[in-house]
């Protein structure tokens, strides 16, 4: 057996329309001070993580710092492709299946 909830078929009056509106009004006023506190602690959390995260990446971040000023040194300074390691040196010989058979002067040929 279902219950029946009593519906009156008398209509609204101007005191429970004002009723309505206002608990309207307070229900959205209470969400909206519900999320503005909300969003504040998220906040204060990003922050306090960011913050943390800074802190403990500081040795990477320095390492890193002196990874690049060591490969700066290693830069072309003529605007070349490769840097100090492969200044002067020219690579020359027989390219086969990708790989590179350099041929000395004192060498001379490789034999087949």
């Amino acid at each position: 057996m279902t219950t029946r909830i009593p519906h009156s078929n008398r209509p609204t009056t101007p005191l429970q329309k004002a009723m309505a509106i206002v608990g309207t009004a307070v229900a959205g006023a209470v969400a909206l001070m519900f999320s503005a506190v909300l969003l504040s602690i998220l906040a204060a959390v990003a922050v306090v993580g960011g913050g943390y995260l800074w802190w403990r990446t500081r040795a990477i971040r320095r390492q890193m710092r002196e990874q690049m000023e060591l490969m700066r040194d290693f830069a072309p300074q003529d605007g070349g492709r490769y840097g100090a390691p492969f200044r002067g040196e020219a690579c020359s010989g027989e390219i086969i299946e990708g790989e590179v058979v350099r041929v000395t002067p004192a060498a001379g040929r490789l034999s087949r």
